[in-house]
């Protein structure tokens, strides 16, 4: 059986307080021996009834990187339009998305009707398996930060639009949208910390039932 050390401990610590949501790329090309590497860790992620139902798309074409940025700004602006007064100002000067200079961008789907699994552990919660994938990316991210590379997770995006947009098949759900690129400052402070949007609570809510 294999043991951690403390200082293993210790390191895993760091790194999970290390993996930040980085928005400020540099262009230089990512290597593809190293990308690949990170993408690899997706075989090694759990998921519910060993589905494994995750779907990688490279977006790589112009036509499908404008497409996803224009996605991307059209969105914002709509979110924006939801705020008002001090807060508007505050999302406005934000920088929400690296999609105009990270070197790597990847659309990851779940596979809602994968037969792999036949079906166990999701007949009743069938988000587990967009769970599942969720997890597979925590891993990715976590593996690209130990090579110094840095991720970034687009939210603010129209799925479906996105979804047309890449020819995605029908079947695929949208997950995660990344960015992947080498940062151009690193920090182990959220960046809507330093920004003064939210703080992180530093409290775990565990409550007895």
């Amino acid at each position: 059986m294999t043991e951690f050390t403390s200082d293993f401990r210790d390191d895993l610590t760091r790194l999970m307080q290390w993996r930040r949501d980085v928005r400020r790329f540099r262009t230089d090309p990512v290597d593809e021996a190293l990308l690949q590497a990170c993408l690899d860790t997706f075989l090694l992620a759990p998921s519910v009834g060993l589905s494994e139902p995750w779907r990688v798309l490279r977006i790589e074409s112009d036509e499908a990187r404008t497409a996803a940025l224009k996605n991307f700004e059209a969105a914002n602006a709509t979110a924006l339009a939801g705020y008002d007064g001090d807060r508007a100002a505050l999302y406005a000067g934000l920088k929400l998305s690296g999609m105009k200079d990270a070197p790597v961008q990847l659309a990851i789907y779940c596979d809602d009707a994968t037969a792999k699994g036949a079906g166990l552990g999701a007949a009743t919660m069938p988000e587990m398996r967009r769970y599942s994938v969720v997890g597979a990316i925590t891993q990715f991210w976590l593996t690209a930060r130990t090579y110094g590379l840095g991720v970034g997770w687009v939210s603010i995006l129209d799925p479906e639009q996105l979804n047309h947009d890449l020819n995605a098949p029908a079947d695929w759900s949208l997950v995660a949208y990344l960015c992947v690129g080498w940062p151009e400052e690193l920090s182990d402070t959220p960046e809507l910390a330093k920004a003064g949007w939210e703080d992180r609570d530093a409290s775990l809510s565990i409550q007895s039932c």
